[in-house]
C-alpha cells in the first residue's frame, strides 16, 4: 500500500458505544422477524465455503443489546483505519516492519463501513451491516514493494429479540439482555492474501449481548459472546468480550476485552522478512485485544458521533493491528412496513 505507516505500535484504546435511542410500540413482529431470519438462512446455504481471518463488521461494547424505537432506522457510517507491525506464527510474534529511511511500513487496515439498524417492534430489531475494505503491506516480497488486496468485507446480518430490558422488566436485578440470529455472507477480497480484511465465509452466527447499570448514576457494564458456525466442519468460531461504560449526560464512555478464536486449523510458517508468507483461509486465528472509545448524541436529534479503537496484545497466527475509527449516526423514523 503506498501510503506512510507512522503510527505507534503501543496498546491504547478508546472507542464508542453509547445505548441506542428507541422505546416502545406494539407491532407484529413474529412474521417480519421469521422472514427476515429465513432470508438469511437460505442466502447462506447457497454462499460458498471459503475462510480467512476475522474482520467481520460488528459494532462493539453489546451496543446490539439496545434496540431502534419500533419504525425507526439508524445509519452509522463509520471509517477506519490500523496498522501492524508485528505477526504471530503461532505463539512466536515476529517484527515485519520494513524500513526505508524515513519511512516505516507494516500491514495496514483502511475500511469504510455502513451500519444498519431497524425497529421491527418493540421487542425485535434487524441489522444489515456492509463495508468495503483494503489491506496492503510490503512485508512479504523481497522487493519490499507495495501489495493490496481490496473488495466488499464480509457482509452480517441478524434479527435481534430482546429478553429483558432493564427498568422494564419489573426486576431491577435484571439486565438488558437481547438475542441475535446473524449470518455471515462473504466478501469479494483475495482470500489468500496475508491477514486479509475477512474470512470470506457463509456462517451462521447466533448469539447473545447483556448491559447492566450497577453502583454509581451510568456506570454499567457489558457482555457479548456469539458462536460462528461455518459451513465446513472443524473450523467454526468464537468471541467474548466484556468491559464497562460510564454515561455522563450525552456522553458515554466505554472499554473492554475482546477474546476471538478459530477452533482449528493450522498455524503460520513465516520464513523471514521479504520472504512470502504462505496464508489460506484455513489459518487458525487467535487474538486478544482491549478496545475503548467515547460516544457523544445530540439532545434534540440524537444523532450520535463516536470515536473507537482496538489493539490486538497477543494472539495466535494473527497481526498486532492497532485500529482507531470514527462514525456518525442518525436515526430516521420511518412508517410501517
Amino acid at each position: 500500500m503506498n501510503r506512510n505507516s507512522e503510527m505507534s505500535n503501543t496498546a491504547h484504546e478508546t472507542r464508542s458505544s453509547a445505548d441506542r435511542l428507541g422505546q416502545n410500540k406494539t407491532g407484529s413482529p413474529l412474521p417480519k422477524a421469521l422472514f427476515l431470519a429465513a432470508a438469511a438462512l437460505a442466502i447462506v446455504g447457497t454462499a460458498p465455503e471459503l475462510r480467512a481471518s476475522e474482520n467481520v463488521p460488528r459494532k462493539p461494547f453489546a451496543e446490539w443489546a439496545q434496540l431502534p424505537a419500533p419504525h425507526q432506522l439508524t445509519v452509522r457510517l463509520w471509517y477506519q483505519e490500523g496498522e501492524a507491525y508485528h505477526i504471530w506464527d503461532g505463539d512466536r510474534v515476529h517484527n515485519v516492519t520494513v524500513d526505508r529511511g524515513s519511512d516505516e511500513y507494516g500491514i495496514d487496515h483502511m475500511q469504510g463501513i455502513v451500519a444498519l439498524e431497524y425497529g421491527i417492534a418493540e421487542r425485535w430489531a434487524a441489522d444489515l451491516n456492509l463495508g468495503y475494505g483494503t489491506v496492503g503491506t510490503r512485508s512479504f516480497n523481497p522487493s519490499g514493494s507495495s501489495e493490496s488486496t481490496s473488495g466488499l468485507l464480509d457482509t452480517s446480518l441478524g434479527v435481534r429479540y430482546q429478553i429483558f430490558s432493564e427498568g422494564q422488566s419489573g426486576r431491577s436485578c435484571l439486565p438488558t439482555l437481547t438475542f441475535r440470529a446473524g449470518a455471515v455472507l462473504p466478501g469479494s477480497f483475495d482470500k489468500h492474501f496475508p491477514f486479509a480484511p475477512g474470512h470470506k465465509s457463509a456462517a451462521i452466527e447466533p448469539g447473545l449481548l447483556m448491559r447492566k447499570h450497577l453502583g454509581w448514576t451510568g456506570f454499567g457494564v457489558y457482555a457479548d459472546a456469539f458462536y460462528r458456525w461455518m459451513k465446513t466442519t472443524g473450523d467454526d468460531q468464537y468471541a467474548v468480550a466484556a468491559g464497562f461504560f460510564q454515561e455522563i449526560k450525552g456522553w458515554t464512555l466505554n472499554a473492554g476485552y475482546r477474546h476471538f478464536q478459530q477452533i482449528s486449523g493450522y498455524n503460520l510458517d513465516y520464513q523471514g522478512l521479504g520472504e512470502e508468507l504462505e496464508y489460506s483461509p484455513e489459518v487458525r486465528e487467535i487474538s486478544d485485544a482491549i478496545e475503548a472509545g467515547f460516544s457523544y448524541t445530540t439532545p434534540k436529534r440524537h444523532i450520535k458521533y463516536g470515536f473507537y479503537t482496538r489493539k490486538t496484545i497477543d494472539g495466535s497466527n494473527t497481526d498486532s493491528t492497532f485500529w482507531i475509527s470514527g462514525y456518525v449516526e442518525i436515526p430516521i423514523s420511518l412508517t410501517r412496513w
